[in-house]
């Protein structure tokens, strides 16, 4: 008797995937709620953001909330532009400097014979295991003694240095073949033409990765704002919105204008991430992380 062969990744719908998506669908729900709520919170008039007992969905949408957001703006004596771009021009700085002296540093960990390797990489391991908060105070007294405070360029030097990306790209160029490199030395190659004729191009993903993590963290920062800088023109529209909902709080339109900025400044990470998803999964289906 014939054995009828189950088509184990089919390209086509198979009933045999239902029980797949019995399970995936809700969870896909699930992990989109918070997505929905900050969409939901935005346009909500004030009646339904203080109503109780508090509905998910907005019944009524409105762009009242924006109104009020960009009418407060209005009223600051430094337009919302500056901000912006001093925001725009700091996160693509930043994360082209990461790039590059990531890439560079985890081909010198991975590919490169020198004394203290070990050492290096076992201490960027142990960064891993400290927040930003925890060296608050010795990232300031650095930043002070250097003479950076109220400096545009305190907002990213402090931040180059990012462990979980060194450790990453450094996995991903330990797969690529030594003697790919060898071979790129033998006709007559240096380190600068291998790393970005050669490591660069296969290390992609991991390079998307970390774009995605300095974007997250820069786009959204206030601390260094907060902390270094005096001058409010080189303040970033993270802390400039982040100040001006927080001072309408106070307020009862301080809520509905709360959840505006919170929505603005949530979807530029959203976009980010969605246009370079795929390369995250294959990045940590690479590096080791389990």
């Amino acid at each position: 008797m014939a054995i009828k062969a189950m088509n184990v990744n089919p390209k086509q719908f198979d009933k045999t995937q239902i029980k797949f998506y019995l399970i995936l669908v809700p969870m896909a729900i699930f992990m989109l709620l918070p997505v929905v709520y900050i969409f939901s919170q935005a346009f909500k008039p004030l009646d339904e953001l203080f109503m109780f007992p508090p509905r998910f969905l907005v019944q009524k949408p409105t762009f009242e909330n924006f109104t009020r957001l960009f009418r407060a703006a209005s009223g600051t004596g430094v337009p919302m532009a500056r901000y912006l771009f001093n925001s725009i021009w700091i996160t693509v700085l930043t994360i082209f400097s990461t790039i590059i002296i990531t890439t560079a540093t985890g081909y010198a960990l991975s590919k490169k014979e020198f004394r203290l390797k070990k050492f290096m990489f076992k201490v960027n391991q142990t960064a891993l295991m400290f927040v930003a908060v925890a060296v608050a105070i010795p990232r300031y007294l650095i930043v002070d003694g250097l003479g950076m405070t109220d400096s545009a360029w305190v907002h990213f030097i402090p931040y180059l240095a990012m462990p979980v990306g060194l450790f990453l790209v450094k996995q991903f160029i330990d797969q690529v073949p030594d003697e790919l490199i060898e071979a790129a030395k033998i006709d007559g190659a240096n380190d600068r033409h291998i790393l970005f004729k050669i490591i660069i191009p296969l290390i992609k993903p991991a390079l998307a990765t970390v774009a995605i993590l300095t974007f997250q963290f820069i786009w959204n920062s206030t601390e260094s704002s907060n902390i270094y800088i005096i001058t409010e023109t080189k303040k970033t529209f993270a802390f400039y919105l982040t100040t001006l909902s927080s001072q309408a709080a106070v307020s009862i339109a301080g809520a509905g204008m709360a959840a505006a900025a919170g929505l603005i400044m949530f979807i530029p990470n959203l976009v980010i991430f969605i246009v370079m998803q795929s390369n995250v999964m294959d990045t940590m289906s690479h590096s080791g992380i389990k």
